[in-house]
């Protein structure tokens, strides 16, 4: 019998992952990849007996994939707050999946673990950008107010990791982070005992000093849409600053849109706070569009759908 686990790159990916092996240690193949790279299940060889789980990428995506796991008879645990299109009615599939516009993955693993890990839930919700969640959890910790602010931090820093075209853009691949996070239960001593937390508030701190200069390309009340350059920090930026926006105007829908290196652009949207939802429906219009209520992207949108794009994004989110 092998163990395989299959997550997204970015904070909720990490996250969830770190609560489900701290509750089940056990040796498992880790497949992951940059944030947007959510195709992960076909990478997955594993057959009858093999447990498969995948945390925080779209069954919608995985569908097929899904379907082949199931057929060879590996069983199958799914953890998943994304558009998951029709669910498998399969006796080796696990179905933890909801699309409620205010919890992320970490907080689906914390239900079904009985809270056990709750500060990593915490980290991974902030890290999603669902704030207000993030506190209502973190209430049953008893933590300050200064360490609530570094579980937040840490959210907002492991989420950042994770935006790139390639690995290489990140300052940490996804398997490394998660083997440095691996052995603390608790992340407020992760925080200070490893050195991966200043490494990526510097470099984060960095990379927003340079997003700061960005001015928007379109704005209108109920929504901004920014360009950022084909350069490495813009690509690693693009998704936090987007959050930090909708955080600062949270009546206003936020796209950051990067440039690609090979033309058109990657898409990130963000529906109003105080709104919630309208960021998946847009971002499925277009081809590679998809996420979830609350945030949305493109992987690649062509430079003749920007103004297409453009209109879409403003009719879809016209303000009070």
């Amino acid at each position: 019998m092998a163990y395989f686990d299959v997550f997204n790159g970015d904070a909720d990916g990490l996250c969830a992952l770190q609560q489900i092996r701290l509750a089940d240690p056990r040796e498992s193949t880790l497949i992951t990849g940059v944030k947007r790279d959510i195709a992960l299940v076909r990478r997955v060889e594993a057959g009858a007996g093999d447990t498969v789980t995948v945390l925080d990428v779209s069954l919608d995506k995985n569908r097929e994939a899904v379907d082949g796991l199931l057929a060879k008879g590996a069983s199958v645990r799914y953890f998943d707050h994304h558009f998951p299109g029709e669910i498998p009615n399969h006796p080796g599939f696990s179905s933890h999946i909801e699309t409620t516009a205010d919890r992320g993955t970490s907080l689906l693993v914390d239900d079904y673990l009985e809270g056990r890990f709750r500060a990593w839930a915490v980290v991974g919700t902030f890290g999603d950008n669902f704030d207000a969640s993030a506190r209502r959890a973190a209430a049953s910790l008893d933590l300050t107010a200064d360490q609530l602010g570094r579980l937040r931090d840490l959210g907002i820093y492991l989420n950042y990791n994770g935006y790139g075209a390639v690995p290489s853009d990140l300052h940490f691949a996804p398997e490394t982070l998660f083997a440095r996070m691996r052995p603390y239960a608790d992340p407020l001593e992760f925080i200070e005992r490893d050195d991966t937390f200043d490494h990526l508030e510097n470099g984060y701190r960095d990379d927003m000093a340079k997003a700061e200069r960005v001015g928007a390309e379109r704005e209108t009340p109920g929504a901004a849409l920014f360009v950022l350059p084909a350069e490495p920090w813009a690509r690693r930026v693009s998704g936090v600053l987007a959050n930090r926006l909708a955080q600062e105007c949270p009546d206003r829908a936020q796209a950051m849109l990067t440039r690609r290196n090979d033309g058109g652009y990657v898409v990130s949207v963000r529906a109003p706070i105080n709104r919630g939802e309208g960021a998946d429906e847009l971002c499925r219009r277009f081809p590679s569009g998809g996420g979830r209520k609350a945030a949305a992207g493109i992987n690649q949108l062509p430079d003749d759908l920007f103004d297409d794009f453009a209109r879409a994004f403003a009719e879809a989110f016209p303000g009070n």
